[in-house]
Parts: structure tokens; sequence; C-alpha cells
């Protein structure tokens, strides 16, 4: 089994994001850690792009920081969950392809923790705001207010569309992978009967030929004399 500890990139925004390709090996089991505080929103989906032999599915556990299973997927191509995180610490997000013999599967992951937006400090800071600049600063504020909801939406418009993006990409991986693997079984399939059809043309020709020569019917007519 292997881990990875995430390297946490914290902005104004968001709380955390990251996407990650990477290969599980047959037989083993790929965990990522990352710390989670209280009441963060913890939004993962995953899928598998890619498979050398066999289907395309992984089995997948998020657990908490005291080992507690959250959710369990078992040999699925993909899935999205959500979950509000109630204890801090490290949250431990696991692909399993034990099941598997031979076939190494690539997954496409992305993680994104959110904060939950907390109104009341919010308006606990406009209260503060319109307290020191009086009545009159009422209209300024609606104005701060209404660019902020702006740049909100804007930011929550634009992450959207990144990480539907990213998971087009994925999916334009993983059915390109799926049709690279038809399109060699079929070439395969195809060089097979071109040998197999020019070896029994050939023995049909050898057969033919034989016929013909010397004695040929004689063997082949039997003698009633």
């Amino acid at each position: 089994m292997r881990y990875f500890f995430l390297l946490s990139i914290f902005s104004v925004v968001f709380g955390y994001e990251k996407d990650i390709t990477f290969t599980v090996q047959p037989g083993t089991t790929d965990c990522f850690y990352q710390k989670v505080t209280p009441n963060e929103v913890i939004d993962i989906e995953y899928q598998v792009i890619d498979a050398s032999h066999g289907e395309l599915d992984v089995s997948f556990q998020m657990s908490d920081p005291v080992g507690r299973i959250i959710v369990a997927d078992y040999k699925k191509p993909e899935n999205a969950h959500r979950h509000t995180a109630a204890l801090e610490g490290d949250y431990r997000f696991c692909f399993d392809n034990t099941f598997s013999t031979f076939s190494t599967k690539t997954v496409f992951f992305d993680l994104l923790i959110m904060l939950e937006t907390d109104d009341a400090h919010d308006k606990d800071y406009d209260d503060d705001k319109e307290m020191e600049l009086g009545n009159a600063a009422e209209s300024y504020m609606m104005r701060v207010r209404d660019i902020s909801d702006s740049v909100t939406r804007v930011k929550d418009n634009v992450s959207a569309a990144r990480r539907l993006q990213e998971l087009h990409s994925a999916h334009e991986a993983r059915d390109r992978n799926l049709a690279e693997e038809m399109c060699a079984r079929v070439m395969t399939w195809s060089l097979w009967q071109i040998v197999l059809m020019l070896t029994v043309g050939v023995t049909q020709v050898y057969f033919v030929k034989s016929l013909f020569e010397d004695g040929g019917f004689k063997r082949l007519i039997p003698s009633f004399s």
C-alpha cells in the first residue's frame, strides 16, 4: 500500500483544490491524505480512464481522522461524493486495485475542499462598517455588497467551468484509450485472419497441384482390378 500526502494550496477564495492522474498497480492500494477542519465541505470525484487489461473499475474508500469509513465504493468506473467534515485532522482517500491480478488502472480524481459561507460573519462585518461610517454610508455599503456578490458569483462560475473542463478532459482521455484499445484488437484479429487465410490458400494450392502430378489421380482412385 502506498501513501501520499497532498500539499495544501490555500487561497482567499478556495480552501483547497487539486486534481491528480495516477496509476494503481495490480494487487495494491494507493491512499492520499488531506487535512480538513470542521464544517469544511469535501467534494471528490474520480473516474478510471485506462486499464491495461479488463474493465475500467476501481474500489474507493474515504475515511475520517479516527479511521471510520465515510463512503465505500466497490469496483466502480466513476463516482462523486460530498461530505461535510465533523472532525479536524487528516482524511484518507484510498483507491483499491487488489482485486486485479494483471490490470494496471489509471485513475483521475478531483478534490475540492470548500469553506462554508459564513453569513453571520459577513453581516457582522457590514454592521461594523455601517456603525463606523454612519447611516449616510448605507448606499455605499449596498454597492460594496453588490460588488462582493458579483465577484463571488464569478468565482463560483469560473471554478465550476474549470472543474467541468477537467472532467471532460478525463472523459475524453478514457474514450480515447477505449478507442485505441479497440483499434488494437481489431488490427490483431485482422492480422491473424490474414495469416490464417494465407495458410489455407497455400495449403489448397499445394493440394490441387499435387493432384495433377504424375500418379496423383492414381493414388486417389482405388484399384478395382
